[in-house]
């Protein structure tokens, strides 16, 4: 009898199997099966953790970044637009130039953008047009944005932003 059971034994496919015993049914592991499971695993969630998280923060900031140029990029189209919609409606070109100035510093103030450098600069030749001629008037916006509060190392200190719009003269109006 004891033979048979050193038989049964060495029969068994290795790392699994069940043995009778004075405890009923139980499993009886090899030594592969021992060591590849929770054995093995032991702290694998702390070290995926600790490799995790400061990759979700990174990438978690970088989105912020992005986040915060596109709405500036916005903020500064906007700025652009109105720049070029209040040249068009000026009476001369150097009214134009201090109106266009004054309408996109508003336009990114009321946006809440703070910009470090804002420039314009308006091509309001349009304006001198004769009457019945079509013309426009181009504004563009350049904006530095800062972005130090974003903590990547990656990112630059600031981002400058460049907006062209154009708007059309009206060509019926008196000049």
């Amino acid at each position: 009898m004891k033979h048979a059971r050193v038989h049964a034994f060495l029969e068994r496919p290795v790392g699994c199997g069940w043995r009778a015993g004075p405890l009923a049914l139980r499993p009886v592991l090899g030594w592969r099966a021992a060591f590849s499971g929770a054995a093995a695993d032991r702290g694998s969630a702390a070290l995926g953790a600790a490799i995790f998280t400061p990759v979700f923060i990174a990438l978690l900031a970088l989105v912020i970044a992005a986040g915060r140029i596109q709405i500036a990029q916005g903020a500064a189209d906007a700025a652009a637009r109105d720049a070029a919609r209040t040249a068009s409606l000026a009476d001369s070109p150097d009214t134009a130039q201090g109106e266009a100035r004054q309408a996109a510093a508003e336009s990114l103030r009321r946006s809440g953008l703070a910009c470090s450098d804002i420039a314009v600069a308006v091509e309001s030749d349009g304006i001198d047009a004769p009457v019945g001629q079509a013309a426009t008037v181009t504004a563009t916006v350049s904006c530095t944005v800062p972005l130090d509060d974003v903590a990547l190392p990656a990112l630059p200190g600031t981002k400058t932003l460049k907006s062209t719009m154009t708007s059309v003269v009206d060509q019926w109006r008196a000049r």
